[in-house]
């Protein structure tokens, strides 16, 4: 064969290997939304990564991705459809899923619970039944049933108080116990002033509320009507989240990018703390599976607790309610 044929076919390999990379060029974007359960912070890092790098346009997706908010809850956006594709905790998506709203989860981002409850030990709140007639801020309902499953297996009543953006009453001494994430509020409290000596945990996985947090979700309609948006949304996002832990001060570039843009009281030192826990809780271990496709076991435990607690309208299958992996 001569040199320059050779040559000609090594190229077109070449260009052939490229285009391979990028299947989803060869036609127009599809629009597509995702609003994420909480206001921008390196909790949705793999997410404005996968839009900053491209990863969504690389399969076809002209992503926006929304502000969320306490005022935005993700089960709500998608059912008024303003919204296709969201963040939820598993739990918070079976429970709504019983009540007709027809989610489906696409992949589950976090396999395990990072959820605590804190309280100072200058109250003596030592022991779940320690808990009976104290002060308690809460999150909304989307983000708040593992405590209440908590309060009743420990069979104690709590006065409920709002929590917002902020642990504020905690400090001031408003409550006794404040909801935290072990990556978000924990560290708000430590930058505060208070010491871990100073602070008695409740991680509620240690107390059978080991509940996976963060899945990627929409309705079935929109699953049903193009399957390959939705692979496509939810390959991009995990890729999003590999480059974020490999690349991690890129990544608070572009998290800190969004904090900015909402104009957020946070800092690029606390959004570090969040992404490194983030990586920790998130990756794979030796017994834990990192980022992927919802497993049977982790739906089956959540369910059952949830429909021992009455909490459930009705029974929820997991054929139904998880895409398999393609």
């Amino acid at each position: 064969m001569p040199s320059r044929i050779r040559t000609v076919i090594a190229a077109l390999a070449v260009i052939l290997a490229v285009l391979g990379e990028s299947p989803a060029q060869a036609g127009p974007l599809k629009k597509a939304s995702l609003i994420p359960q909480w206001e921008p912070q390196a909790q949705f890092a793999g997410y404005y990564v996968a839009k900053a790098k491209g990863f969504y346009e690389k399969r076809g997706v002209d992503m926006d991705i929304l502000r969320g908010g306490p005022s935005s809850p993700p089960s709500k956006l998608l059912a008024e459809g303003k919204a296709l594709f969201g963040t939820m905790f598993l739990a918070t998506a079976v429970m709504e899923r019983s009540k007709d709203l027809a989610l489906v989860n696409l992949a589950q981002v976090m396999r395990g619970s990072t959820f605590l409850l804190v309280a100072r030990k200058s109250s003596a709140i030592n022991r779940p039944g320690d808990f009976n007639g104290k002060r308690v801020s809460l999150w909304g309902k989307e983000f708040s049933l593992q405590a209440e499953e908590f309060f009743k297996n420990a069979g104690v009543q709590v006065e409920r108080l709002p929590q917002g953006f902020t642990v504020d009453l905690f400090l001031r001494g408003g409550v006794d116990v404040v909801s935290a994430m072990y990556y978000n509020e924990y560290h708000v409290l430590l930058n505060s002033g208070l010491d871990p000596e100073d602070l008695t945990l409740f991680p509620l996985r240690d107390y059978g509320l080991d509940y996976p947090e963060d899945g990627i979700y929409c309705l079935n309609s929109t699953f049903k009507a193009d399957p390959e948006l939705c692979s496509a949304v939810a390959d991009a996002s995990l890729e999003g989240w590999r480059y974020a832990f490999e690349h991690p001060e890129e990544a608070l570039d572009i998290v800190m990018g969004h904090v900015e843009a909402a104009r957020l009281p946070t800092n690029r030192m606390h959004q570090k703390w969040m992404l490194e826990r983030l990586r920790e809780a998130m990756l794979p271990t030796a017994g834990r599976q990192g980022p992927g496709p919802l497993l049977a076991g982790e739906f089956e435990a959540v369910a059952r607790t949830l429909a021992k607690a009455g909490l459930l309208q009705k029974p929820v299958s997991f054929e139904e309610f998880h895409v398999p992996a393609r």
